[in-house]
């Protein structure tokens, strides 16, 4: 029987419970010594897991997406929470555990979502960006409905990538009601800043990402993401200034060069669309990380969070 979600273990808690196995690799420690590297996960998020000195990974049933059986003790590594396991095994039709209750998934229905994505294109008033906007994401509509916005970090939970964008959608309209922008743009970069996550990602429909494809590998969302608004802008033949603009908004919404992004950006639509991603990666990163935090107490240090520890306030 599960007795505690994974964001809910502290340091020296005893583990003996279900976990979905979100990645299993086998790695080599500084005196070569193996061991196996795992991402549990359930519908609260992640916890870390090793099984130290282990000879060969085919011993252990760890494939990606099936739920096993763990026992071991919580340690703290480099300020980062992990399982010793003790032992471990895959979970059977016995143990009566269904794989809808280990899936994190976004706070907010698929249908809705699509339907937001929707209302907003329709707002698009230029009807060469409204085309191609509409078109891409309706070719990417299968896989928006289950794709995590990233492998570990914000929205990296089923569906968090279509929850990233109608996020920031409405938070791009509470601000457009007291700045002045290119409404226009401002809705076709929120849609198509990420959009390449989907190619860039390697996810199953449980919105699980074990690795990076090869073209995320060697290219990224970003440059991919470039190529995709080119290809579909010249099958629509949309004016070359429209596919630039949006183009520029794509590259540069990372900032900096050690995130990917070359050039900062040069029209405050642009740089409005980085800000809203920092914002919505940001709230997202605090609020899970709020989760686990008892009112007046600090979580482990945060990784996405720049390593900070997180403080939840006693005010209510």
């Amino acid at each position: 029987m599960i007795t505690k979600k994974a964001r809910d273990y502290r340091e020296s808690d005893t583990v003996e419970g279900f976990f979905l196995v979100k990645d299993a690799q086998e790695k080599s420690g500084k005196n070569n010594s193996k061991y196996i590297d795992i991402v549990f996960s359930d519908d609260s998020g992640d916890i870390n897991g090793k099984i130290w000195n282990s000879k060969d990974i085919s011993q252990y049933e760890l494939e990606v997406g099936s739920i096993v059986k763990v026992r071991g003790v919580v340690k703290s590594w480099s300020s980062q929470l992990q399982v010793n396991v003790e032992r471990i095994r895959k979970a059977t039709e016995a143990d009566g555990v269904s794989l809808s209750s280990f899936v994190a998934s976004a706070p907010a229905s698929v249908n809705d979502m699509f339907q937001m994505v929707q209302m907003y294109i329709e707002r698009i008033e230029n009807i060469q960006i409204k085309q191609l906007v509409s078109e891409i994401i309706k070719r990417k509509e299968a896989k928006l409905r289950y794709f995590p916005a990233a492998k570990t970090n914000h929205h990296a939970v089923r569906g968090g990538l279509l929850y990233h964008i109608t996020t920031m959608l409405r938070l791009a309209d509470a601000i457009m009601q007291i700045y002045d922008f290119n409404s226009d743009l401002v809705y076709a970069g929120v849609m198509l800043h990420d959009i390449e996550k989907t190619t860039e990602l390697d996810s199953n429909e449980l919105g699980m990402t074990s690795d990076y494809t090869d073209e995320g590998k060697l290219l990224g969302h970003i440059i991919l993401g470039i190529k995709l608004v080119e290809k579909v802008g010249a099958e629509l033949r949309t004016d070359p200034d429209i596919l630039y603009t949006i183009q520029h908004m794509i590259y540069c919404h990372h900032y900096e060069p050690e995130y990917g992004s070359p050039l900062k950006p040069m029209f405050k639509e642009a740089e409005l669309l980085h800000y809203l991603d920092v914002i919505d990666a940001r709230m997202y990163d605090f609020d899970q990380a709020e989760k686990s935090i008892v009112n007046g107490n600090f979580s482990e240090k945060i990784w996405s969070l720049h390593s900070r520890q997180i403080y939840k306030p006693t005010i209510e």
